[in-house]
């Protein structure tokens, strides 16, 4: 996949067809048949809220944000073996995935950073789409810019370098009516609250004098 640069180290690439149909078709109704689905509470503006989506995750450490944490779970064989082909993909060892079911467009992600210190300070996070085609929107931290994707069926984004410092992303309510799954890799360099030393600058400062 070829990267598109977003400025002050931000990047991310896109593989509209990164499975085919029936792969894609497939993976969509085994991971929604197959995964324990829940609903769960996070802290949006200081209160309680349910998502407006349900989600299934793996990995063998816990994952803590807004508000929550996610206990180590197994992974499927499936999961298992497209986190493998996923990293392969993207030159990254994903060892967590968080799975977000929209049931239809009122379902959504507000606007976020997944920039949780256990992440490090450049993650690498890859998100593979299933179903309907939901827009996704990049909007640059302080400033009014914007961009946006049509994720498709079966398509892989993957964000990178400083992005999750310097841009929010979001999935929009819209009026669709068909369900989408998106599955997100991460990789969990310790449990909630490790800490890389340094900072984002820092670690780009010393990625681009290697």
């Amino acid at each position: 996949m070829e990267r598109v640069d977003l400025g002050r180290g931000a990047w991310i690439a896109y593989e509209p067809a990164w499975l085919t149909q029936e792969e894609a078709d497939a993976l969509q109704s085994e991971l929604t048949a197959s995964l324990p689905w829940e609903q769960r509470p996070i802290v949006v503006a200081g209160r309680e809220v349910m998502q407006p989506r349900l989600m299934a995750w793996a990995g063998a450490l816990p994952y803590r944000y807004s508000g929550q944490t996610l206990d180590p779970a197994p992974a499927t064989p499936t999961l298992d073996a497209l986190t493998a082909r996923v990293s392969e993909a993207c030159g990254t060892t994903f060892n967590h995935v968080v799975v977000n079911r929209y049931r239809d467009g009122k379902d959504n992600i507000g606007r976020h950073a997944d920039a949780e210190p256990e992440l490090g300070w450049l993650p690498t996070i890859a998100s593979l789409s299933l179903g309907a085609r939901r827009k996704f929107v990049l909007a640059r931290k302080g400033r009014r810019k914007s961009r946006h994707l049509r994720l498709a069926h079966g398509s892989l984004l993957v964000m990178g370098g400083s992005l999750q410092h310097t841009w929010y992303h979001s999935v929009p309510k819209d009026g669709s009516t068909e369900e989408r799954l998106n599955l997100t890799f991460r990789t969990l360099i310790g449990p909630p609250g490790t800490r890389q030393p340094g900072g984002w600058v820092d670690a780009m400062r010393a990625r681009a004098a290697r």
